[in-house]
C-alpha cells in the first residue's frame, strides 16, 4: 500500500461550467484560506477537489473525463485525495459513486459545509463575500441569486439548483465592496434568472433597486447583466440602466426559440410576438444596448418550417451578440417524455446556419465601428496583444478589441479610450488614443 505523503497538504480546486460555478469554487477557496489551508486553482495540488457540471451532455462528458483523469492519477500517486461537488455530483451522486467509487467523496450543491469538514476545514458564516478571485483582476462575477422557479421543459438546473433563493441586497452590497478594495472594476451580476430577483425575500422584484444600491459602490466602473428572462421583465431595470453610466447598455437574455409551437412546448410563457415586442421595447429605452441571447436548435418536433422561423428572425432582429446550442435530452426533465426526433447532424447543421447567420451580422455591425473610439477594459496579454473589451461585450463570449503590443503599451485592469482601425467577424482592432 502506497504511504501518504508527509508534505504539507495543497488543495487544488478545479472548476468546470459556468460562471455560477466559477463563483462558488471562489467561495470554497476563500473558506479554505480563512482556514488556514493552501488553496490553489488549476494547479498541482495533492488533494483535489473538482466542481463539475451536469447541463448538457457535452458538459457532462467533460465533467466524468476530469474526475477519471484525477481518479487515475490517485491510482499513480500523484494525488492522494479527489473529491467532487458542483451540478454533476447533486443530480447523478449515487451512479457516480457506483460507477467511479474511487473518488473519495461526493457533494451536492448545497453542501459546502460537508465539503469543507472533508478537507479539514470549518465552514465560517461570517465570510460574507470573502472569496479568493480566479478572474482577471479587473472584473468578477456577483451571483445574486441561486436556483430557479421557471418551469422549462428542456433544463435541469432546477434538479440541481433548487428554488429561486435570492441574496438580500445589504449582503451583495458588501461583497461588491470588498471586491472593489481587491481592484475589482466590473461587476458581472448572475444567476439563473436575474428578473426574479427578490420576489422571494421583497414580495416584489428588485433588480432595479439593487443596481441602484450597487452603483454607489467606489472603484465600481461597469456592472453588467447576465441571464435575464423574457417572461415578466422588470422595466423599471432599463430606466436605471439608461440613468446609470455604471450601469452597461449590455443585457445578456437567453431566448431559446421564436417558433410558437416549440415556445409552447417549451414551456417559456411567451410567444414570438410578446417577445418581439420586449426587445423593440428594449431597443426604444436603450437605443445602443446591446443585446446577447442563446437560442437552442433540434428541440423535439423541431420541424424545418420551425428552423425557418427561428433562422429569419435572427436575420430580422440582428441582435449584437448570439450563441446556438444543440438540444440536450436531459433525464427527468418534462421534455426527456418528448422523443429526441431531430438527427444529430441536423441539429449540427442548423446550429451551424444560426451562426454562419449570425457571423455576417457581427461582421457588418463591427464595420460600422470602424473610426470610432470606445472606452475599453484591458483583460490580459496574448501572444502580440493586449485584449480588452467594449462595455458592449462580456469576457469569454464576446467579441474582444485586440491593440498591438508590438506597437502600444496598456496596463491590465484600466480602461483605455480606443480607436477602431480595422474589424473581423468577431474581433476589433484599435490603437488607444493618446
Amino acid at each position: 500500500m502506497r504511504t501518504k505523503s508527509l508534505k504539507k497538504n495543497k488543495i487544488n480546486v478545479v472548476t468546470l461550467g459556468c460562471s455560477k460555478n466559477v463563483y462558488d469554487s471562489e467561495v470554497l477557496m476563500g473558506q479554505l484560506r480563512a482556514n488556514n489551508k493552501e488553496v490553489v486553482h488549476e494547479e498541482e495540488g495533492n488533494i483535489v477537489v473538482i466542481n463539475t457540471c451536469g447541463f448538457i451532455n457535452n458538459a457532462k462528458e467533460e465533467s466524468v473525463n476530469t474526475i477519471l483523469e484525477y481518479v487515475q492519477k490517485k491510482e499513480e500517486g500523484a494525488v492522494d485525495k479527489v473529491f467532487v461537488t458542483g451540478c454533476l455530483s447533486e443530480r447523478y451522486k449515487p451512479d457516480l459513486q457506483e460507477e467511479i467509487p474511487d473518488v473519495d467523496q461526493y457533494f451536492g450543491t448545497t453542501e459546502l459545509p460537508g465539503l469543507l469538514k472533508a478537507l479539514g476545514a470549518d465552514y465560517k458564516h461570517e465570510l460574507i463575500g470573502e472569496r479568493l478571485t480566479t478572474t482577471p483582476k479587473n472584473y468578477a462575477y456577483l451571483k445574486i441569486a441561486e436556483g430557479c422557479d421557471r418551469p422549462c421543459s428542456f433544463c435541469a438546473i432546477p434538479l440541481m439548483r433548487g428554488k429561486h433563493r435570492s441574496t438580500p441586497i445589504e449582503e451583495l452590497v458588501v461583497e461588491a465592496e470588498k471586491l472593489a478594495a481587491n481592484g475589482v472594476k466590473e461587476l458581472i451580476l448572475i444567476a439563473q434568472d436575474l428578473t426574479y430577483y427578490g420576489l422571494d425575500l421583497y414580495k416584489e422584484r428588485r433588480l432595479a433597486a439593487l443596481l441602484k444600491e450597487l452603483v454607489k459602490v467606489e472603484g465600481i466602473e461597469w456592472i453588467r447583466l447576465h441571464y435575464a428572462f423574457p417572461t415578466g421583465f422588470p422595466m423599471d431595470v432599463l430606466e436605471v440602466m439608461k440613468q446609470e453610466p455604471k450601469v452597461c447598455n449590455y443585457i445578456d437574455i437567453p431566448l431559446q426559440h421564436i417558433a410558437d409551437p416549440i415556445l409552447k412546448s417549451m414551456r417559456r410563457g411567451t410567444t414570438k410576438a410578446k417577445t418581439t415586442k420586449l426587445l423593440g421595447e428594449f431597443r426604444t429605452a436603450v437605443p445602443e444596448m446591446a443585446i446577447r441571447t442563446t437560442l437552442i436548435v433540434g428541440y423535439p418536433g423541431e420541424t424545418e418550417e420551425d428552423f425557418q422561423t427561428l433562422k429569419d428572425w435572427v436575420t430580422e432582429m440582428r441582435f449584437e451578440r448570439l450563441g446556438c446550442f444543440t438540444y440536450s435530452h436531459e433525464e427527468n426533465t418534462h421534455a426527456y417524455n418528448l422523443e429526441d426526433d431531430v438527427p444529430e447532424e441536423v441539429k449540427q447543421q442548423r446550429a451551424t446556419e444560426i451562426m454562419d447567420v449570425q457571423s455576417q451580422i457581427s461582421w457588418e455591425l463591427n464595420q460600422e465601428k470602424i473610426g470610432k473610439t470606445f472606452n475599453v477594459i484591458i483583460d490580459r496579454k496574448e501572444g502580440n496583444y493586449f485584449i480588452g473589451r467594449t462595455e458592449f461585450d462580456s469576457p469569454d463570449v464576446d467579441n474582444e478589441v485586440l491593440i498591438d503590443a508590438t506597437k502600444h503599451y496598456v496596463k491590465q485592469g484600466d480602461f483605455v479610450m480606443v480607436m477602431v482601425t480595422e474589424a473581423a467577424d468577431f474581433d476589433l482592432y484599435a490603437e488607444p488614443v493618446v
